[in-house]
């Protein structure tokens, strides 16, 4: 292993090193599969969604593109959160069947989600134990894990939902 000085050891380098494309090149790319331009509106979706960095629903992307210069049409946003979903720069996370919720899926670091069926909150976690159970599923399988999602559904004891 590298040493640095002194006597501590540094960090040897990953394997397998992730590299994560902008993900405007992977919309790109999408949009070029389909026979599709991307446009300053599409653009502008993108960068309003990956600005927010947390869960948002379309009619929160409509609300943020409304109060900027760039004029987009509520049913662009609706297409191009459809066309970043196929790509897989967002996903869909399950709350219920009214309201459609996405996140930032590229390139995002790890996240673990609470979704309270009860009550409709989604309740973000953070555990390691959870991420080292996923890395041994995938090693003992023989893969090496790039990322995970993980969604939790509950209810409060007694709900009936």
């Amino acid at each position: 292993m590298p040493q640095t000085q002194g006597n501590q050891k540094a960090a040897a380098p990953s394997p397998h090193p992730r590299i994560v494309e902008p993900l405007c090149a992977v919309f790109r790319r999408k949009l070029k599969s389909e026979g599709l331009k991307y446009t300053p509106e599409r653009a502008h979706v993108l960068d309003t969604i990956v600005r927010l960095d947390e869960l948002f629903e379309a009619d929160t992307i409509i609300e943020r593109v409304k109060n900027s210069d760039i004029r987009v049409s509520k049913a662009t946003v609706y297409r191009t959160i459809k066309l970043l979903q196929e790509a897989g720069i967002i996903q869909r996370v399950l709350c219920d069947e009214d309201q459609a919720r996405y996140q930032l899926a590229y390139g995002a670091s790890p996240q673990e989600l609470i979704v309270r069926l009860d009550t409709r909150e989604i309740i973000t976690i953070s555990s390691g134990e959870l991420a080292a159970a996923c890395a041994n599923i995938c090693a003992e399988r023989g893969l090496v894990m790039d990322g995970y999602r993980v969604h939790i559904f509950a209810t409060a004891p007694g709900s009936n939902v």
